[in-house]
């Protein structure tokens, strides 16, 4: 595949960019934008360019419409660079993220993912086994139970604040993603740090939030621009002062956060507990403990805050399922304080609303890259050769017609065994990865959605501003979901005549 030349132009155009190198191709892209590669068209193996993905696909910031637009032109396997191959069949997943016995693993790409930052995204195959033994710990069914007061006390004041909100007959306009923001970064802060962030009490973005979103996007560049070899060698020299700084400060406020966590009972069920904490010999360093709880925070407040705006937006946009859902939840709970985790991980149709949003609009919509081994690797039947780039772009893969039937559109019944879905390839969603590095806090994100969701209905109605109408169309991917733009919602708390007569709707049951 790698080693075809399907037309004499691209083959020109390889042997060009060949002999001028790296440098020019991003002349080509800036000042010709009509210039594209075609997908099924390969350059030779002589070629040394990276990927034009930066070119033409990443830097606009609608890469995932892109990469969906080319998998629906192109197939299911679409070259998207001269070393780059992007996968949308459900094989994939386990010839790309899996790890097999006599076989090299396809390690994350090192302009993406640094095996240097001693934390458990970037860790070396042992190391990460190790750190992922100690922190599954944080995220057993036991645990979570344990640590369930916890997350009701910040949902508790999220729903209060949102409450004083949306009081009056003409309830209220509100952010909610930044709402979701607040309360996420709080319970994680919590979490990782044993102390909260305060964003629900001060109504307001900690500078941490601002600072990993700017960071987010700074990275989608400097990832890109890493794939430069000549670019990549001067780029630490040209990162800015002021970023650096903040970095520094970013990295200088988690140990002083982990320094305090340490000083309180290190019986408190929370990550720092499980960090320091023995198993059969394995332990953590300070600076891994100290990276790993930055890691954590971050990253899972983010991918779940992004998880319920996608899913209070798409609930919004379709109110029989607002109605049906409204009708599961206030009829499962005789009052609010009786939701929990085990309630309701058994409301069948939250659980289905939860599963198509996550499809819909998954927290990370683009390909988290795996480059080959130098000797290559077989990937579904065919030879790939040493130190291509490989991924699978999840929005791509969950919003093909070959894997889902009418994927365009949100059917949370396609998960409850309707015979019409009866061919969708639900082996192929894996909206928290694959593989022995899959998201280690699955189980967790999961719990979250669900509370968080089933105290949203339980408590008010709401529906999408005007404003926002086209929010989840207009959104930008870097490496995840931009979300700078807000998404408002207009609140009205629940009324008994509301429960009454969204309960004499056609809800579907």
């Amino acid at each position: 595949m790698l080693n075809e030349v399907e037309s004499p132009r691209w083959a020109g155009l390889g042997m060009g960019l060949g002999l001028t190198g790296r440098a020019a191709l991003p002349i080509f892209l800036v000042f010709d934008p009509g210039l594209t590669l075609n997908p099924r068209y390969c350059f030779t193996t002589s070629c040394s360019c990276p990927s034009i993905t930066f070119g033409f696909i990443r830097w606009p910031s609608k890469s995932h419409e892109r990469l969906l637009q080319l998998h629906e032109k192109y197939g299911s396997v679409v070259r998207v660079g001269p070393n780059e191959l992007s996968y949308i069949t459900p094989e994939a997943w386990e010839a790309i993220m899996g790890r097999h016995r006599g076989r090299l693993e396809n390690p994350k790409a090192p302009w993406y993912c640094s095996p240097d930052t001693h934390d458990i995204i970037g860790a070396p195959p042992d190391d990460h086994a190790r750190m992922r033994r100690l922190l599954s710990q944080c995220f057993s069914s036991r645990a979570l139970l344990q640590q369930q007061p916890l997350f009701k006390q910040h949902v508790d004041l999220l729903i209060e604040r949102l409450r004083d909100k949306a009081e009056g007959a003409e309830g209220s306009c509100v952010d909610i993603g930044a709402w979701y923001n607040y309360c996420l970064f709080d319970m994680m802060g919590d979490l990782s740090f044993g102390e909260s962030f305060g964003c629900l009490l001060g109504s307001a973005m900690h500078p941490w939030i601002k600072l990993i979103f700017a960071n987010i996007r700074m990275a989608a560049v400097g990832i890109a621009l890493n794939r430069f070899t000549v670019i990549a060698t001067i780029l630490p020299w040209l990162v800015p002062p002021r970023l650096r700084r903040l970095a520094d400060n970013l990295r200088r406020v988690s140990r002083e956060m982990v320094a305090r966590r340490l000083e309180l009972d290190n019986s408190r069920p929370d990550f720092i507990q499980a960090m320091i904490s023995e198993k059969k010999g394995l332990s953590l360093t300070r600076e891994e403990v100290e990276n790993n709880a930055m890691i954590l925070a971050i990253a899972g407040f983010d991918t779940t805050a992004t998880a319920l705006g996608g899913a209070t937006y798409l609930i919004a946009q379709n109110p029989k399922v607002q109605a049906r859902l409204t009708h599961e939840v206030r009829s499962s709970f005789a009052e609010e304080g009786l939701i929990d985790m085990p309630g309701t991980a058994k409301l069948c149709y939250l659980n289905a609303v939860i599963e198509e949003s996550l499809r819909m609009f998954p927290p990370g919509p683009n390909s988290q890259p795996r480059i080959t081994p130098p000797g290559g690797n077989v990937i579904l039947g065919k030879h790939v050769p040493g130190n291509t780039v490989i991924g699978i772009p999840q929005r791509s893969m969950f919003l093909s017609e070959t894997n889902f039937r009418r994927a365009r559109e949100f059917i949370p019944d396609r998960w409850l065994g309707d015979v019409e879905f009866s061919s969708d390839r639900r082996d192929c969603f894996h909206p928290f990865s694959f593989g022995p590095r899959d998201c280690i806090g699955r189980t967790l994100a999961y719990a979250e959605l669900r509370i968080i969701l089933a105290r949203m209905v339980w408590n008010f109605d709401f529906s999408i501003a005007e404003s926002s109408r086209n929010w989840m169309q207009e959104q930008r991917s870097y490496m995840f979901w931009d979300k700078t733009s807000p998404l408002r919602m207009h609140l009205w708390i629940r009324s008994e005549s509301s429960n009454d007569a969204r309960g004499e709707m056609d809800v579907g049951l």
